[in-house]
This record gives structure tokens, sequence and C-alpha cells, in this order.
């Protein structure tokens, strides 16, 4: 014969007693909680669309009620012209993230370096071997010397 304990018991009985009490609510369906149908849904957005109500696509207008983009002082024309002429000095970046350092060349990277590479590399050896290096992820504490 088994013995229940008594928390166990105690444990059961309060679990039982709140979905006692949460389940009259959980089945009560009134009209305000009917599901809409697709026909209603598809009425409300036209009825919407007309009134001006919704908003254009996209995530830079998701917060904003009736906001537009602002208008430029610009034409397609002088825009273009601008860029092209921007092109030619050399002036554009390239697409992307240009001003990473990734994007870079070694030797562009590397211009401020008073070390050769062979000098960067029997450093990190050196601090290899004594145990210096930072495991992957971890961050350098700056008040450790």
């Amino acid at each position: 014969m088994s013995v229940i304990r008594p928390a166990r018991l105690v444990a059961s009985l309060s679990v039982f007693a709140v979905a006692a009490a949460l389940a009259p609510a959980a089945l009560a369906q009134t009209d305000a909680s009917k599901p809409t149908s697709r026909a209603e849904v598809k009425d409300e957005t036209k009825a919407a669309a007309k009134a001006g109500q919704l908003l254009p696509a996209g995530e830079a207008t998701a917060g904003a009620k009736g906001a537009s983009a602002p208008k430029s002082t610009k034409t397609r024309a002088e825009r273009k012209a601008e860029t092209m002429q921007a092109r030619k000095e050399g002036k554009l970046l390239p697409g992307g993230e240009a001003t990473y350092k990734s994007s870079m060349t070694q030797t562009d990277a590397a211009k401020g370096s008073t070390k050769t590479r062979a000098e960067r590399k029997a450093e990190t050896r050196k601090a290899a071997k004594e145990g210096q290096l930072l495991r992957p992820g971890e961050v350098a504490d700056p008040n450790k010397k």
C-alpha cells in the first residue's frame, strides 16, 4: 500500500482548485468574443482604405499613424546628376557596410601599425604560451592589469 505524502497531496489539490476556479471563465462565450468572418475583415479593410486610415507597407512607418516620407526638394534628375558627379570624383562609398573595418584592404587596415606581421604573430604565440589570450566571447577587464 502506497502512502501519499502530504506535500504532494496539497500541491495536487491546489492545482485542481486553480483549474476549477478558472474553468468557468475560459468556457464562457459571449458575442464579443465571436470570431470575425473573412468577409467582415475584408469589408473593414476596404472601409479603412477608403477613409485613408491604412498605413503604408514597410517597417519605417510602423509606429506612425498616417505618416508619410518627407517630400524631396530635388527632382529625380537632379539627384541622379549629383550621384553621377560624386561617382566621377570618387566620393561614393562601396555598397553595404562601407565604413566598417572589414571592408578595408589589409594594407589600409594596418596603415597605422608600427609592427610587422611577423612581430604581431610572435607576440600572439608568446601570449598563448603564457595563457594570456582571452577565450572566444570573453571581454578584457579594464581594471585588471
